[in-house]
């Protein structure tokens, strides 16, 4: 199917390095087809829509050819093979989750180095020997049945836990026995986008589901219909009791919380993935059905429940608070005028809080990095708690009446630790740190703001060697998001590691669009603001160029999902900007994604195509409508799996054919498509090493990188 031409060295080494020549790649023919259509006058040709059915053969068969192509020019580069067995040795150690108690019982998740999965322990006391309760590993010979939810029963005796196949986002959910470490016969299927909560009895769990999609369109269907159901151990499925519904708004999400308490269970009601929600409850009793209470119902702000003392609710909300704040509710008094204010809005943007040894724990964000704070239940500061570095708290467990908590940090050079924190004491130490073979202490991470195009003032982190010397020609890595209120915090990243080692820069912008500085950041890049986001993108890679970081043609951009949308988005407006772009599982036709599975509920952040006020500005960036021909865009690896039932894979493979159709120059513009595997949640450590070396050997041969 595919005809190179080898690649020769020419001239030898030379003073700057060496040189390479191009590979000419012949592409597959992708087919075109004559679809047109009318968005309120404008006419649209969608010449790969034929590409949007993952289960016809002729779609199959291009993926195949595809691949073939894609794979025989990574297989060609002479360090590829090096970069996986170094990326693989700096993989393989010890990962713990943070623990987390239940029934007197304490729970965690570890992977031993190169496991596919982590594996879930249990012990009965932080002294004891941990037994292992549930392997993934075992469940298939290539890894790709992963572990997604975990629930224990109050009284510690049976585990809910939720497993996904190929990378999918339904999850089926099973139950087994602790003590045994035996299934139940309980089986429950098309779950999505919904956790297990227990009842205080014990006897069953809460959960929110759809109806069994159509044969043949279970990762493409449109999801609609999400309902709550009761699911008593030991019934089938089909005996389930219906909690709620609401058959009048079919694009309703719904959640479900029991209180520690026991008496009431809350019904969290989202309409896509805007984060204003309403909040109902129940009064739980023998009688389920039919009693729930709609507590907050105008959708007008964000509300999590965070705790409550009898028919006294704790909230947090943005509502008059773009930062946050947290709130009572006596649900006897529901009425506004009858709130009463805890802990008011800061200037830095609360990023989570629960209650844990009957304190409010909050995790707020300043410039992009996370700070501790404890509050009493009436709003008085108690303590701030250190921590190492500029880094990221993404897990806190405890429940409200313990001593004890756990949580872990982590930073670009600072390795996921888990700390304890004793309220006693007032005390943290480390629980869990990772023993590895390379030393975080070799690099250094600062932090850089810079203006955008308007003028804003946006934060970026910085990491690389210790010593490195910047004469504008440094390899860069600018990674960013950008979208659905999520914050680009410090993270660590085994694959960044070897980056910097291969003497490169790792760049993580924190664009608008993201939550970093609360709700009003988040609301500057969506809609008709959208473009801040490429803007601040484009802004900072112009900032690693003038500050003689990098330059141009050294310079690569990264992203998956909505920033993948991003990289394609920057790429298209600013080919002249990067040396490569590495999109990944990218939201590429903005005017069809709200057609495929979930793809409707990001329309609070992107808009509508068949609304005719969002179709002007989404028309103006969508990627695979904007690629041009005869123009020379930068070497692209587009990146996507054929089990996306998030990102449909239509979107990577019509951006790819578009590309390469549009493409001139000899810079590479190819797409890799793994097999059982989905958007990134659960996918086997093998494939993720892979697949990172993939990406790593591509930007080594394209910026001309030596290894």
């Amino acid at each position: 199917m595919t005809k190179k031409t080898a690649c020769a060295w020419i001239g030898g080494l030379l003073l700057l390095g060496f040189v390479a020549c191009s590979q000419k790649i012949e592409y597959p023919v992708t087919k075109k087809v004559d679809v047109v259509d009318d968005y309120h006058g404008t006419q649209v040709t969608d010449s790969y829509r034929w590409l949007e059915d993952d289960n016809a053969e002729e779609t199959k068969a291009w993926v195949e050819a595809q691949n073939k192509v894609t794979f025989a020019y990574l297989s060609r580069i002479p360090a590829r093979e090096k970069i996986q067995k170094r990326l693989t040795e700096l993989w393989n150690y010890e990962k713990f989750d943070v623990p987390f108690k239940q029934g007197g019982l304490y729970f965690f998740q570890k992977n031993d180095g190169l496991q596919n999965q982590s594996v879930l322990y249990v012990q009965e006391s932080l002294d004891a020997q941990p037994r292992k309760l549930l392997d993934p590993n075992t469940l298939s010979e290539d890894g790709t049945i992963a572990l997604t939810t975990t629930a224990v029963s109050r009284n510690g005796k049976n585990l809910a836990y939720g497993l996904s196949s190929g990378g999918s986002d339904w999850r089926e959910f099973h139950v087994r026995d602790i003590a045994s470490g035996a299934d139940l016969d309980d089986h429950v299927r098309w779950v999505k986008f919904s956790d297990a909560t227990w009842s205080h009895d014990s006897k069953g769990f809460y959960y929110a589901r759809y109806d069994q999609p159509q044969a043949g369109k279970t990762l493409v269907q449109s999801n609609k219909f999400q309902k709550v159901f009761y699911h008593k151990i030991g019934i089938d499925q089909a005996e389930d009791e219906l909690i709620y519904d609401d058959r009048n708004h079919p694009d309703r999400l719904f959640g479900v919380d029991a209180t520690d308490d026991g008496k009431y269970l809350i019904v969290y009601v989202r309409e896509g993935s805007s984060g204003n929600n309403r909040v109902y409850y129940m009064k739980l009793g023998r009688r389920r059905k039919g009693n729930v209470v709609r507590l907050l119902d105008k959708a007008d702000a964000q509300y999590r429940y965070v705790d409550n003392d009898g028919p006294l609710f704790y909230f947090y909300t943005n509502l008059d608070a773009p930062k946050g704040r947290i709130i009572a509710i006596h649900i006897d008094k529901p009425q506004p005028s009858h709130w009463r204010e805890i802990i008011s809005e800061q200037s830095d943007a609360l990023y989570s809080v629960q209650v844990i040894h009957n304190q409010f724990v909050m995790v707020t964000m300043h410039d992009a990095y996370h700070q501790i704070k404890i509050y009493n239940k009436n709003g008085s500061f108690d303590t701030e708690l250190p921590l190492p570095t500029l880094g990221s708290v993404r897990n806190i467990e405890g429940n409200k009446d313990d001593d004890e908590m756990f949580f872990d940090f982590a930073s670009f050079a600072y390795h996921l630790t888990i700390y304890r924190y004793d309220f006693t004491q007032k005390e943290s130490t480390v629980f869990q740190a990772p023993s590895v073979d390379f030393s975080l202490e070799d690099y250094e991470t600062k932090q850089v703001f810079f203006k955008s195009k308007d003028g804003m003032r946006v934060p970026m982190f910085l990491t690389y060697k210790k010593g490195i010397e910047f004469r504008g020609k440094t390899p860069t890595y600018l990674y960013g998001y950008g979208g659905f209120n999520i914050s680009s915090t410090p993270r660590f990243d085994v694959s960044n590691v070897l980056w910097m080692e291969m003497g490169g820069i790792y760049a993580l912008v924190n664009l608008r669009g993201g939550g970093e500085y609360g709700e009003e950041w988040h609301e500057q890049g969506i809609l008709e603001n959208k473009q801040n986001v490429f803007d601040d993108f484009i802004a900072a890679a112009e900032y690693l160029i003038s500050e003689g970081y990098t330059s141009s043609e050294k310079l690569a951009i990264g992203g998956a999902s909505n920033g993948g949308l991003l990289v394609g988005a920057c790429m298209i407006q600013r080919p002249d900007l990067y040396g490569a772009a590495l999109p990944a599982v990218g939201v590429m036709d903005m005017l069809r994604y709200h057609t495929f599975t979930i793809g409707w509920a990001w329309a609070s952040d992107y808009g509508r195509s068949d609304n005719p006020d969002h179709f002007p500005f989404i028309y103006a960036y969508s990627p695979l409508h904007n690629l041009k021909e005869g123009v020379s865009y930068p070497a692209t690896l587009v990146t996507t799996a054929d089990h996306d039932d998030r990102v449909v894979p239509a979107h990577s493979f019509k951006f790819a054919a578009r590309l390469q159709e549009c493409h001139t120059g000899d810079a590479p513009v190819l797409i890799r498509i793994e097999t059982r595997a989905g958007h990134g949640a659960g996918k086997p450590t093998s494939k993720r090493i892979e697949e990172q070396a993939d990406k790593w050997a591509f930007l080594l041969k394209n910026l001309r990188m030596t290894y």
